[in-house]
């Protein structure tokens, strides 16, 4: 990590000259249509040059812009599949590639924050990973109780690389914002930077994690591993064993599916009336089916606190929206900051838009399925249809901001799943206003 201060230069320069390029991109594009060319198709290749740009420059940058393209999902819902899918890509292969901390360091660093005695803290101490994640890296133990438990160690430097990416990556918000009207980027982007940098500190995720194990201590459907240990960059907890949900998207039945995604329903909802917290990273890799029918709940980096539960205006938007009720809608969206004061939408249009995403709560059953998912993205990715530019007019409050999160990342697992369940009793069940 000793080059760390020359690439955080190479990485500030990156980000630096993307406003520049884009700029000069849509010079380009503005002469071409003068030149005769078809505006529509100026637009889509400048559109194209500038995902290829932003997104190769953030492929390239490790740790924070890793963990900032985690988090920018939620965009997903707002820009192009060809925005968005370049970016994929370099963070697949990114993830893929990105090397284990050698032995060496991992020691230094378990050295640095449990002491220089931290081989008395286990029995055994596997030195190769079990797992990778953007800032950090898990390894299997057996702690002195002889308990086994998973050891989350944060990779040496990746504070300061994460604090530098996203600095920089705020410029963005003027690339964004030209993209999406609607959407005041600016707070936005503030408010995810904050949230990201608090999964710096591993004793923010000890404390969430330790919030959710008491709320769920017994339960008869969900398991929450126990925290044994906690410093700013290092967590132990309990080792937690079971079926990765990836492996029940791709070769569970019908009613294993089904069961995983009730479950997964109830937990996402059921945490802020029941703890307070939202599980606000709904990676199916976060997930796992244990051996007693349990789900079990891993990675408590990103969490939403609410207090007070989930916000009563949500159930209040969705029954108003479920009813027709269609100005209604439109003002307590407006009341919220979905629509900003400047922006003209009619009512009727807006519920057309929004009124296939509240399909699942409008039945006793849904069937989620890739093809449904497709077609919501389509229909409001594809510029020659009517949902494309309704999508650019909203906006995205920044206290929303990890709750959309959860709502765009479960629909794509539940859809991945392809299950079907009652989800609309849930929404009774936990979610306030929804039922009236």
């Amino acid at each position: 990590m000793a080059d760390l201060p020359r690439r955080a230069v190479t990485r500030t320069a990156k980000l630096a000259a993307l406003p520049l390029g884009i700029a000069g991109r849509a010079t380009l594009g503005l002469g071409k249509r003068l030149g005769g060319r078809p505006a529509e198709a100026v637009a889509a290749e400048v559109q194209q040059r500038t995902a290829d740009q932003v997104f190769r420059v953030l492929g390239e940058l490790k740790g924070g812009a890793m963990k900032f393209g985690q988090a920018m999902s939620f965009f997903e819902a707002a820009l192009p599949e060809e925005l968005v899918g370049p970016y994929r890509a370099s963070l697949t292969k990114l993830q893929d590639a990105a090397p284990p901390m050698t032995a060496k360091v991992v020691h230094t660093v378990l050295r640095e924050e449990l002491g220089s005695h931290w081989r008395r803290k286990f029995q055994a101490f596997d030195d190769v990973p079990a797992a990778a994640a953007s800032i950090g890296q898990v390894h299997r133990a057996t702690w002195h109780d002889g308990r086994d438990v998973a050891v989350k160690i944060q990779y040496p430097g990746a504070g300061d690389a994460l604090r530098a990416d996203l600095n920089q990556i705020t410029r963005l918000g003027r690339v964004i914002g030209s993209v999406v009207p609607g959407m005041d980027v600016g707070p936005l982007l503030d408010e995810l930077r904050d949230r990201v940098i608090e999964e710096l500190d591993y004793r923010m995720e000890a404390d969430a994690q330790d919030g959710f194990a008491f709320a769920y201590t017994g339960d008869a459907e969900f398991t929450v591993p126990n925290l044994v240990h906690g410093t700013e960059r290092v967590l132990v907890s309990d080792w937690l064993d079971g079926r990765p949900m990836s492996s029940i998207i791709a070769a569970g039945s019908k009613k294993e599916r089904n069961r995983a995604g009730l479950l997964y329903v109830r937990f996402l909802f059921s945490g802020p009336a029941r703890a307070g917290l939202l599980h606000a990273d709904p990676h199916p890799g976060n997930y796992r089916m244990t051996p007693d029918g349990r789900l079990g709940v891993l990675d408590y980096g990103a969490v939403a606190r609410l207090p007070e539960g989930l916000p009563r205006s949500i159930g209040d938007m969705m029954r108003r929206a479920l009813a027709g009720d269609v100005d209604e809608m439109l003002d307590g969206l407006r009341d919220e900051g979905f629509v900003k004061p400047h922006i003209h939408i009619e009512p009727d249009e807006l519920y057309d838009y929004l009124a296939p995403f509240l399909e699942p709560a409008a039945v006793e059953r849904f069937h989620f399925t890739r093809a449904w998912m497709r077609e919501q993205f389509a229909r409001i990715n594809d510029p020659r249809r009517p949902g494309y530019t309704i999508g650019l007019k909203l906006n995205l409050p920044p206290s929303y901001l990890l709750i959309h999160r959860v709502w765009i990342g479960g629909l794509g697992v539940l859809s991945q799943l392809d299950c079907e369940a009652p989800f609309r009793a849930e929404l009774e069940r936990w979610l306030p206003g929804f039922a009236g």
